[in-house]
């Protein structure tokens, strides 16, 4: 049988595995999306983020991805209270510390204007007294909710985060809860990595 390889838009409040087990509370898992057998995710994105998330069933493809010395790349939209300064930036770019680790340099933006994203339910809470900002962020590693601590280290926590892309895999074309299979040029190029 052929290997798959999936692009799933895992939307807000999904578990990114097939089961769930060891939660008290009834969670909503990939099973509700995706009936596809024999497919796991390549790496994770934590119940309260959203966006892409690749699923294959070659294990090749799956070590290549998730294995941090082959550092491809991952890009997130990130919703950040208050706007970062220069230096909050440039301090992302250099790599910060969380949990005594130093994270590697990251490519990090300031975008101009909010990203065209379906709307997250439930919505963002909103506070007219505090101002809101989008990053761009690419990284080339993936530790548990790194994101997340890299802009609260810089003092500016994490709203809504969002990930647009797994190499030169994009999540257009997908809204939230949609599956599809890879084309056969990102999977040439896929396999290429």
């Amino acid at each position: 049988m052929p290997d798959r390889y999936l692009l799933f838009h895992k939307p807000y409040d999904v578990l990114s595995q097939f089961t769930d087990e060891k939660s008290s509370t009834v969670c909503h898992t990939l099973k509700e999306y995706i009936p596809v057998s024999d497919v796991y995710p390549v790496g994770r994105l934590d119940r309260d983020s959203e966006g892409l998330l690749l699923l294959t069933s070659d294990g090749w493809v799956q070590h290549r991805l998730t294995d941090p010395k082959f550092q491809h790349p991952r890009t997130y939209w990130v919703q950040v209270e208050r706007v970062p300064d220069d230096a909050a930036v440039q301090q992302l770019r250099q790599g910060v510390v969380i949990q005594n680790y130093r994270t590697r340099p990251a490519k990090v933006k300031l975008l101009d204007t909010e990203p065209s994203l379906p709307p997250r339910d439930p919505p963002i809470r909103f506070r007219k007294t505090v101002p809101i900002a989008w990053l761009e962020m690419t990284l080339t590693e993936g530790r548990n909710r790194q994101v997340r601590r890299m802009t609260a280290t810089v003092g500016f926590p994490t709203l809504r985060l969002v990930r647009v892309a797994i190499a030169h895999l994009r999540l257009e074309g997908l809204e939230p809860g949609q599956w599809r299979e890879l084309t056969q040029q990102e999977l040439k190029f896929l396999l290429r990595l």
